[in-house]
């Protein structure tokens, strides 16, 4: 199935300070948004695996969009989500957004061990999603439990489907919640920092 991707969006915010404590380095986050037809739109359609074989290509796309965006900050942290139209369904938006999207997403970055957290939901034009974001190599490093909101204008419109993937250099600035660290998953795990 070839998807018919009507626009892209790329999200970028970086944030050096919270609680009036500064931080050196800004933590920047990242969302790649496309906004496609929904194939599927006012039909139910039993069989949803020509979306989801669709989805590997657009999780490579989406991936390379979030890299460029993230610039010379590494990845740390990850979500995705997607908001389907009102003459769409749910289950549309879900088949986009399984492993075989997220592989794609896991290799433009450089890997990624952990599950990608993931957020659905119906909307009207205009409506905000909160896409949950974990760290990327394990889902107990609790100062990248966070996300970003997203909402765009006229998106989704009632035949679209928007698909979104975030990203985050670093975790929460302040985090002070204990557990699992980033260094120590780096350690364990013997990568690069």
């Amino acid at each position: 199935m070839q998807l018919n991707i009507r626009r892209t969006y790329l999200l970028i915010e970086d944030k050096s300070e919270a609680a009036g404590r500064r931080v050196d380095t800004p933590v920047r986050k990242v969302a790649a948004v496309v906004v496609l037809e929904n194939p599927f739109v006012g039909r139910y359609v039993a069989d949803l695996s020509p979306l989801i074989e669709a989805s590997v290509g657009l999780g490579a796309m989406m991936g390379d969009m979030a890299v460029t965006a993230l610039g010379s900050y590494q990845v740390q942290g990850y979500g995705k989500g997607a908001l389907v139209g009102l003459n769409g369904e749910a289950e549309h938006a879900s088949a986009l957004i399984t492993t075989a999207y997220a592989n794609p997403l896991r290799e433009a970055i450089g890997g990624g061990k952990a599950w990608i957290s993931s957020m659905v939901k119906m909307a009207a034009p205009g409506c905000a999603i909160d896409v949950p974001m974990n760290h990327k190599d394990d889902v107990y490093v609790r100062s990248h439990y966070d996300g970003m909101t997203i909402a765009l204008q006229d998106t989704p419109m009632a035949d679209e489907i928007a698909v979104v993937f975030c990203m985050a250099s670093h975790g929460r600035i302040n985090a002070r919640v204990g557990g699992l660290t980033h260094d120590e998953v780096v350690q364990r795990n013997g990568a690069k920092a």
